[in-house]
Formats: structure tokens, C-alpha cells, sequence
């Protein structure tokens, strides 16, 4: 029983590598260190039961893992940057004879990488291999970039709705929003989704589009998902860092994850601005508990860890 009961905060210290599956490391940005450490005391911090948290690291541990099985690296001029299928690797040798395979790995051996990876996604979606075109530009980064400051030189820049069948390192935004009675605000994905339609998700979330900054990101997500005026987005607090990685249908899902908290005015009604939220649901963390599998794995693990950073579910998880 104490082994369950410490095994998600194990995780969450491990140094990610090729061999962990669900989190890397989670730290805080030590420019924003003391803003997390001074988070704003509210009605939502109350301790948490054990019976509570035993529930949340059950879910945790049913999240998909990440495994290497059936995958190859994948390499941009002697460096590895994602991993890739077996069919995708035909589709691509076909497409160009740049692509190179052998001992157990695919190179993309090219002086100007980003025209040919470019051509290469749109060879891919109209193939098939690549669904829900965004016209939105990711930037695309090492697998081995870790802190924050390899994320200011991107190889090139590339189209979002391609990382994951490419296997690249991404980036996005979630924010946890609270009430003052301790409730949560999440959102339903909308149906036209192209990436878990109908699912719940956090208030706001989204891509970090290449050029646009962390913060930045986040204050335009809760405008375009949830109309959220700057004068409430202005004061989320950055939380902590997630990164995720596991093996999806379209590809390799491998992304950090910058979580953020906000209490929101208890007056404060979301709406919906960009027409990717269907509705927004006012519940308690016991409610939210119990609805953890019909969330997308990003936001039940978001949500997940701001319950047992926050407590907040032993006063009515069982009401």
C-alpha cells in the first residue's frame, strides 16, 4: 500500500529518459520559482485524504506508457529529433531518396532540412498519414532539449498537426481554473477536434506556436477558449512542468506540458470565443475525480496533480 501510495511522487522526480514513459522531470521556472512557492492561499487548499489520493494515483498509473517497440529514431543530419513507424518510414523513402534507413534508424540527410520536411509532411497528409491541417507552425527541437533555453534555437519551423507522426518534441499550455468554493471549471472539446473530440479538458489549453512566449501563449488561450478578459488572465500563477510521452495511433505523442493556476472570480462564466470548446462544466473535485477517463491523458494528468498539489478533494469526495 505505501508503495502505490509514493509511486506517482517518485515519478514525478525521475530525470526524464528513453526509458520513462508517462512524466519527466517537473520543475518550476526559476525566474517564476517564487511565484509558485507564494501561490495564493484560497479555499481550495484543504488537505487531501488518503483514500482520495490513492484514487488519483490509480488513474495516473492507467495512463498509456511510451515504448520504443515498433519504432525507429529519427534523424535530422546525425541528431535525433523524433521516432517513426514502419509504414511511415516506407511512405517517406518513397517520397525521397533523402531518407535514409539503417541499423535500426531513419536519417533525413539534408543541408536545408526544413523545405524537405515541410514537403515531406504534405506528402504524408495527403497520403493519409497526417489528418486536421492547422496551418500553424510549431518549432521543432532535439530530443534531448531539456531546459528552457534550447527551446530559443528551433531547427526550422514546422506544420503542428505533423509532430506527432514525426515523433517531435512539442510544446503547450494548460491552465487549471479554480473557483473560490474550490470547484473546477473544465471545458469539452468540440466534435470537429481532429485530437480527442467530446473530450474534457482544462479551461484553456493549446500548442505553443513558435515565436509566441509561454506566458504570452497561455493569456491567449484563456481569451480564445474560455473569454477570459486580461484583467482575470493576468493573474495565473505558473505552476509546474509536465512532460509527456506515449505511443498514440497518428504517431508519437511527446510534449512539456506548462501548467498554470487560476482563481477565478466566483461571478466568472466562461465563453467560448474560437469554436474549439462546446461547453464548460462548474464541478467539485470529487466530481472531477470520478470523471478522470473521460479527459484527454494531458489534462487528467494536469488535473490530477493540481488536486495533490492542492488537496481540495477530501472535503467533499464524499458528498
Amino acid at each position: 500500500m505505501l508503495a502505490m501510495r509514493s509511486s506517482w511522487r517518485i515519478l514525478l522526480i525521475l530525470v526524464f529518459s528513453a526509458n520513462q514513459n508517462l512524466t519527466g522531470r517537473i520543475v518550476a521556472h526559476p525566474t517564476q520559482l517564487q511565484t509558485s512557492i507564494n501561490m495564493k492561499k484560497t479555499s481550495v487548499q484543504t488537505p487531501i485524504d488518503f483514500y482520495t489520493q490513492l484514487q488519483i494515483e490509480g488513474y495516473l498509473a492507467s495512463q498509456p506508457r511510451f515504448t520504443p517497440e515498433g519504432l525507429s529514431p529519427f534523424l535530422i543530419n546525425a541528431r535525433q529529433y523524433g521516432w517513426l513507424e514502419r509504414e511511415t518510414i516506407q511512405a517517406l523513402q518513397q517520397f525521397s531518396d533523402l531518407w535514409h534507413f539503417s541499423n535500426g534508424q531513419v536519417e533525413l540527410r539534408d543541408k536545408h532540412p526544413a523545405e524537405q520536411l515541410q514537403a515531406a509532411a504534405q506528402y504524408l497528409h495527403q497520403q493519409g498519414f497526417i489528418l486536421g491541417w492547422r496551418n500553424e507552425n510549431y518549432g521543432v527541437y532535439s530530443e534531448d532539449a531539456r531546459e528552457e533555453s534550447d527551446f530559443k534555437h528551433a531547427l526550422c519551423a514546422l506544420e503542428r498537426a505533423s509532430f506527432r507522426r514525426f515523433g517531435f518534441l512539442s510544446r503547450a499550455v494548460h491552465i487549471n481554473a479554480y473557483y473560490p468554493d474550490g470547484t473546477l471549471c473544465l471545458g469539452v472539446r468540440a466534435n470537429n477536434k481532429s485530437i480527442d473530440p467530446n473530450k474534457l479538458d482544462n479551461m484553456a489549453a493549446g500548442g505553443i506556436p513558435l515565436g509566441e512566449s509561454i506566458y504570452d501563449c497561455a493569456i491567449r488561450e484563456l481569451a480564445e477558449e474560455a473569454g477570459a478578459p486580461l484583467q482575470i488572465a493576468k493573474f495565473i500563477q505558473f505552476a509546474e512542468i509536465i512532460h509527456t510521452r506515449r505511443n498514440e495511433s497518428d504517431g508519437t505523442h511527446n510534449e512539456i506540458l506548462y501548467c498554470y493556476d487560476l482563481a477565478l472570480p466566483d461571478d466568472f462564466v466562461p465563453h467560448n470565443q474560437d469554436g474549439e470548446v462546446a461547453e464548460f462544466h462548474r464541478l467539485r473535485p470529487s466530481e472531477v475525480i470520478k470523471q478522470l477517463n473521460s479527459m484527454t491523458w494531458d489534462a487528467g494528468a494536469v488535473t490530477s496533480s493540481f488536486i495533490l498539489r492542492n488537496g481540495s478533494a477530501a472535503a467533499t469526495l464524499k458528498n
